[in-house]
């Protein structure tokens, strides 16, 4: 039986370690880019071009979806920004973005599918966190960063209290610093052997999605940052 997952930024850092992992597990993955980007995510079975941050964007791939796919086992939401700013710095305008960027592009697809996987009787939400969303001497200089990501960990609880009773589950994994390009770009001095890889990750993700006594955890990757 074919196994389906959702995963949204397919195309970025994170994002391709994550398909390439669900892939050579056997996964069929839908890879939801950005539009007007092309963006292409060659292992992807399928590719759909979604702006995840709108509503009716989000609401008429649902709909795409349910014709076209019997089930969904997983959604990895992994679309995201990062901002600095502390309190002083911060406007309403950075709080809005980093709100669309980081929880609004999760809510939208977490509210459409969340009747769906209720109806079918299963599915795993992977949610992306953050350590300033956890930890406030971390959020002091990233405040609209860390309110954003504070969102998502409360979405993910919410979603476990509301799905308490069925076999949904709701697994949010935390990252300090991820090694990516561009964050060797603007942290050229940092020890890279300490951050945490983005295949890790995708491995942490995996391991979530298919060990069902596994309800509702928080993977906290900090790596030795």
């Amino acid at each position: 039986m074919r196994r389906n997952i959702i995963i949204t930024g397919a195309a970025g850092n994170l994002g391709s370690a994550v398909v390439e992992k669900f892939k050579r597990e056997g996964y069929h993955i839908i890879a939801l880019v950005q539009p007007d980007k092309n963006l292409e995510v060659e292992e992807a079975d399928d590719s759909y071009e979604v702006d995840v941050t709108d509503e009716k964007s989000v609401g008429e791939f649902i709909k795409e979806y349910q014709l076209q796919y019997g089930d969904l086992d997983a959604l990895a939401l992994l679309v995201g920004g990062f901002a600095m700013g502390g309190i002083a710095e911060t406007k309403q305008a950075d709080l809005e973005k980093m709100f669309s960027l980081n929880f609004f592009s999760v809510f939208h697809l977490v509210k459409g599918f969340l009747p769906f996987m209720k109806k079918q009787g299963k599915g795993t939400f992977l949610f992306v966190g953050a350590r300033p969303a956890l930890q406030a001497q971390d959020a002091t200089g990233t405040l609209a960063y860390a309110l954003s990501k504070q969102l998502v960990v409360s979405l993910a609880e919410i979603v476990a209290e509301d799905t308490k009773d069925s076999p949904i589950r709701s697994h949010v994994f935390v990252p300090s610093i991820i090694d990516t390009p561009p964050n060797r770009e603007s942290m050229p001095d940092a020890d890279f052997s300490k951050w945490v890889r983005a295949d890790e990750i995708a491995e942490a993700m995996h391991y979530a999605v298919n060990t069902h006594s596994l309800r509702n955890m928080t993977f906290k990757l900090y790596g030795e940052v």
